[in-house]
């Protein structure tokens, strides 16, 4: 916040402050020329106005909350730029890595300032930590059977991993469906583990890296969609298997049923992560893919992972 910003919310706070009191003073006083307890000489809809004091419990309520105002704004940072007595804030502000939030962290223990949000996860780690520390210590075979883990583990993916794979886990448009039995790199526990925590890279290059001339593309298309035992034209399906034995196979598999080792999806399953449609096929021929998964051993740690893991291993095997 530049100075003059921080000056303006400092003094019209403030002012607010002064002007609450100094109105707070004058209903106090009786300035009507009336004796208290008197008519005021008129009234309302039959109801007659006195010339009555303001109730002590309320002025007293104003006075405490005015100074209760003035005490906070003196602890903390609520005038301009004042980081206020007590160095609280509400987070540690400008960081945008995980290296810079652990070292924001450190800096603010190191200098006794108390951020809100490191004492709150603090807090979470001492009241939590043990509980997923005996969830790690239990094999994933074990897990898998412990239904509140998974309870546990529900609850971690849908605040970590449903942005990209959705709240029910059946993915969309790029991101894999984890409640089917086709996995990219492998269903099992260890994999999935492994692919939470160190994440994934997979890509497919345009024209998968080959000498394949655009006059090929719509042969080998429909040499493709006839893997999953669609309507084909078969003549055509023929001219693009060879093609495809171009060097497709090297990562898809002869069969085509793809690599796991490598993440090349089976294409004889009719399973599709970008859509099997034989137009989405030609652009994923001719542009490739990317896909990322980030890795979560930084963010959440080993003993979340291992929690999330076992539940994304129950979707699919109930």
């Amino acid at each position: 916040m530049t100075s003059f910003w921080s000056i303006w919310i400092s003094v019209l706070s403030l002012i607010v402050i002064a002007g609450c009191l100094i109105l707070l003073r004058l209903c106090s006083k009786n300035t009507t020329g009336v004796e208290e307890g008197k008519s005021m000489g008129h009234s309302f809809d039959g109801i007659e106005e006195l010339n009555n004091p303001l109730p002590k419990w309320w002025s007293y309520m104003f006075y405490i909350t005015i100074v209760f105002g003035l005490i906070y704004l003196a602890l903390y940072p609520g005038l301009g730029n004042y980081k206020g007595l007590l160095g609280w804030s509400s987070s540690n502000q400008g960081v945008v890595s995980i290296a810079e939030s652990k070292a924001a962290t450190e800096s603010a223990t190191k200098d006794g300032r108390w951020v809100q949000y490191d004492q709150e996860v603090k807090h979470a780690n001492d009241k939590f930590g043990p509980i997923f520390a005996a969830y790690a210590a239990t094999p994933l075979e074990e897990l898998v059977k412990n239904e509140e883990a998974l309870k546990v583990g529900g609850r971690l993916f849908l605040q970590n991993c449903a942005q990209c794979h959705g709240s029910d886990a059946r993915g969309s448009k790029g991101f894999p469906n984890l409640t089917d039995s086709d996995w990219l790199y492998g269903g099992d526990l260890a994999t999935i583990k492994t692919s939470i925590m160190n994440g994934r890279h997979g890509m497919m290059p345009p024209k998968g890296g080959l000498p394949i001339a655009d006059s090929e593309i719509p042969a080998l298309t429909e040499y493709i969609v006839s893997l999953s035992g669609r309507e084909h034209d078969a003549a055509k399906a023929a001219q693009g298997q060879a093609s495809f034995m171009k060097g497709c196979f090297a990562c898809h598999g002869m069969d085509a049923k793809g690599n796991k080792f490598m993440g090349a999806p089976n294409l004889a399953d009719n399973i599709w992560l970008y859509g099997g449609s034989r137009g989405i096929i030609e652009e994923t021929i001719i542009h490739g893919r990317g896909g990322v998964m980030p890795a979560w051993k930084n963010v959440l740690g080993e003993e979340k992972v291992h929690v999330i893991a076992a539940y994304v291993y129950s979707l699919s095997n109930k």
